[in-house]
């Protein structure tokens, strides 16, 4: 995986950011963690099961621009359908999206720690 930050397009920080490059590493996504801090960007995903999860998440589903399409709360051994004009989502530990402020409408940046 790959890591970075999550910003608004005005340059604010969202949070820290890790970015999934296979499928391996979007299956695996949060599983098996106790908690997670920062964001999971799991490019390509449209929808997503919390089968094995410790703790609730919140889901933030992007469009191909990267605007915020809906914002989820998920309980674990739940599932999200895939959304309309969805083409990746951010997940974090249910609390963190509405506690960093990203709502409907946002548009995001995804920067790459080289």
């Amino acid at each position: 995986m790959r890591s970075g930050w999550l910003l608004r397009d005005d340059g604010d920080v969202v949070c820290a950011l890790e970015m999934t490059d296979t499928w391996a590493e979007r299956w695996r996504g949060l599983r098996g963690r106790p908690n997670w801090d920062g964001g999971l960007h799991l490019d390509g995903a449209r929808g997503l099961h919390t089968a094995g999860m410790r703790f609730s998440l919140d889901v933030a589903l992007l469009s191909g621009d990267l605007e915020v399409l809906a914002v989820v709360r998920m309980r674990p051994w739940r599932m999200c359908v895939p959304r309309r004009g969805a083409r990746s989502m951010v997940i974090s530990e249910a609390g963190c999206l509405e506690r960093w402020g990203v709502r409907v409408g946002d548009k995001l940046v995804i920067r790459e720690v080289s």
